[in-house]
């Protein structure tokens, strides 16, 4: 399919919603895979483990494993190892992702051992987002702890419509303690570096599809990968209209990729 070698699809409001496929999306997925494309599934999900959200999705029909799928959690724990090696580290999140943070040494607060923590860990937002648990972080940010979001996604599509997401809770941390979360997901560009490597593939050879376009499209457009913007999920035409940039490629579903492949493949052929 042209000079694309490699696919980068975001999950949520993507291929699913509520983890239900969208219409087309697994026929989509299974002719992408048919093509020889490499495929990474890159997703800010932070409620599922990538092995549990393997199992969700293969259940459903697509042509997944764990080793397809790349998480916030997951790059936050290489973030970790790297930057902080050894760091009491304190998760707040909603959903369990203890196995795909293997090597964080994570502080249970309710044993209260008396050592603060060194740095303040940020997942998705659930109810575990209280006054209580925030304004713990808050205090620990104050006495200098360290404070590392896997994402700043404002909310995301459910079936039940727009949920708030942490953004909306990091933005209020981040004035309070006076200090600046490090991004380890969508949109940091280290995200983005570590799906190309996953995929092996270079940036001008990947396409990334996602459905928010500033953390999913423009983001990997500026770290070189065309974007593809998909009018599923989380879309709105106000977010579009007031976008910090313009898509490379803006589709109605997931359903329609292979046929913006095919057209591309034509393009790269006719200027052979």
């Amino acid at each position: 399919m042209g000079s694309v070698r490699a696919v980068l699809i975001d999950i949520d409001g993507v291929l699913t919603v509520s983890w239900q496929p969208l219409p087309g999306t697994v026929e989509a997925l299974r002719e992408i895979r048919e093509a020889g494309l490499a495929v990474a599934l890159v997703t800010n999900t932070t409620s599922r483990t990538r092995a549990s959200i393997a199992r969700t999705l293969a259940d459903a029909g697509f042509p997944v494993s764990a080793d397809d799928i790349l998480t916030a959690p997951a790059v936050t724990a290489a973030h970790l190892a790297e930057h902080y090696p050894g760091a009491r580290c304190v998760l707040l999140n909603s959903g369990d992702i203890a196995e795909d943070l293997s090597g964080v040494t994570l502080v249970d607060e309710d044993r209260g051992d008396g050592e603060p923590p060194d740095v303040v860990v940020v997942g998705g937002a659930g109810p575990e987002f209280g006054y209580a648990a925030l304004d713990r972080a808050f205090g620990h940010l104050q006495r200098g702890a360290r404070l590392v979001a896997m994402h700043r996604n404002l909310y995301w599509r459910t079936d039940r419509g727009l949920r708030l997401d942490t953004g909306a809770f990091l933005a209020g941390l981040e004035k309070a303690a006076r200090v600046e979360a490090e991004i380890t997901g969508k949109p940091s560009p280290a995200f983005f570096e570590a799906a190309l490597a996953h995929v092996g593939a270079g940036a001008d050879e990947a396409l990334m599809v996602g459905d928010d376009i500033e953390s999913d499209v423009l983001a990997a457009q500026r770290a070189g990968v065309t974007g593809v913007l998909v009018r599923t999920g989380k879309y709105l035409p106000q977010t579009h209209r007031d976008a910090s940039g313009t898509p490379d490629h803006v589709i109605d579903s997931f359903a329609d990729l292979p046929a913006l492949l095919r057209g591309l493949r034509g393009s790269a052929q006719q200027q052979l």
